[in-house]
C-alpha cells in the first residue's frame, strides 16, 4: 500500500467524469447564446422580411398602399364619368381573438352606360399590373373584379345598380395605432364647381370635402363633393357651362361633362342632389 504524500494531489486519470457544475455552467451559456441568437433573427426579420399576414401591418402601414390603388384606379377611368367617394373606417372588427382592430375602405364610383358594366371592369382588370392578378368572373350579383394590390390590400369592382360600378379599396381587419377623427379635408369650391352650383341656382358653400390621392408617376388626382339640397333640379341648366368641353353622360337624373382632365358630376337620384368636381392624374 502506497502512501500519498502532503501537497500531492493524485493524477485524475483519462476516464475522470467531468463535475455537475460544469456541465449545468455551459448548458446555461448555450441557452443564453440561442435565445440570444433567436431574439436577433426576429428582429431582424421583422424589419426585413415581407408580411406572411394581413395583421403584421397596421392601418396606417396599409394606407400607402390604399392610396396607390385609388391612384392607379383613376388613371385607367379617364374618359369615365368618375368621383372618388369618402374614406371609411369601420372599427369593431377582431385581429385576433383578445385583439380589436378597424378595416379602411375607399372607394371610387363610376357612370357608363346601361349595359356596359362589364365592359369597364374587363377593360380597367386588362390594364392593372400583371402582379395584381386582376380578374371579372360572372357572380350571381353580377360581374366583379377582383385584384390584390400588395401587402394584403384588395381591390373590387361591381356594378351597383345599372349604369353604375363602384370600385373599393379594403385592407382587411388590421391593428391601428391611432383615433381616426374626420378623414376629409374641407377647401373653397374650386370655380368649376362654383359654376354648376350657381348654374342649377343652388347656394355655394364656404367650405366643401376634398378627397386626394396620388397618381403613378407622382401627379395628383382629386374629387371635390357637395351636397346641394333634397330640391328636384334642371340638370339642363348645365349645358352651356358643358358647350366648351364634352358632355359623357345626359340623362334626367345624371349630367356629366369633362374640360380637359376636369370632370362633373352632377347626380339628383336619392333624396339628394350631389356634385362633384373631379381632376384626374395630371401635374
Amino acid at each position: 500500500m502506497s502512501a500519498v504524500h502532503p501537497g500531492y494531489a493524485p493524477p485524475s486519470g483519462p476516464d475522470r467524469p467531468p463535475s455537475r457544475s460544469w456541465i449545468r455552467r455551459w448548458l446555461l451559456v448555450g441557452t443564453a447564446a440561442w435565445a440570444v441568437l433567436l431574439a436577433g433573427l426576429a428582429w431582424w426579420s421583422a424589419r426585413t422580411d415581407e408580411p406572411t399576414v394581413r395583421e403584421q401591418r397596421t392601418i396606417e402601414q396599409a394606407s400607402s398602399v390604399v392610396n396607390a390603388a385609388v391612384g392607379r384606379l383613376v388613371a385607367e377611368l379617364d374618359g369615365a364619368a368618375w368621383a372618388m367617394t369618402p374614406s371609411r373606417v369601420e372599427r369593431g372588427c377582431r385581429v385576433t381573438p383578445v385583439s380589436a382592430g378597424a378595416e379602411l375602405t375607399r372607394g371610387i364610383d363610376v357612370l357608363v352606360a346601361e349595359g356596359g358594366e362589364r365592359e369597364l371592369l374587363s377593360k380597367v382588370a386588362d390594364a392593372l399590373p400583371a402582379r395584381w392578378r386582376a380578374g371579372v368572373r360572372d357572380a350571381a350579383e353580377g360581374p366583379l373584379l377582383r385584384a390584390d394590390a400588395g401587402e394584403f390590400v384588395l381591390v373590387e369592382g361591381e356594378s351597383t345598380s345599372p349604369g353604375r360600378v363602384r370600385f373599393a379599396v379594403l385592407t382587411g381587419c388590421r391593428p391601428t395605432e391611432a383615433a381616426f377623427g374626420n378623414l376629409l379635408p374641407e377647401t373653397p369650391p374650386g370655380p368649376a364647381l362654383r359654376a354648376a352650383l350657381q348654374a342649377l341656382g343652388r347656394p355655394v358653400p364656404a367650405q366643401v370635402d376634398r378627397i386626394g390621392t396620388s397618381c403613378p408617376g407622382g401627379a395628383k388626382a382629386w374629387t371635390e363633393r357637395v351636397a346641394a339640397g333634397p330640391e328636384p333640379a334642371a340638370l339642363s341648366a348645365l349645358a352651356p357651362l358643358a358647350a366648351a368641353g364634352t358632355v359623357v353622360v345626359d340623362t334626367p337624373e345624371v349630367y356629366a361633362y369633362r374640360s380637359g382632365s376636369d370632370l362633373i358630376v352632377a347626380d339628383a337620384t336619392g333624396d339628394q342632389l350631389h356634385l362633384a368636381f373631379s381632376t384626374g392624374c395630371s401635374d
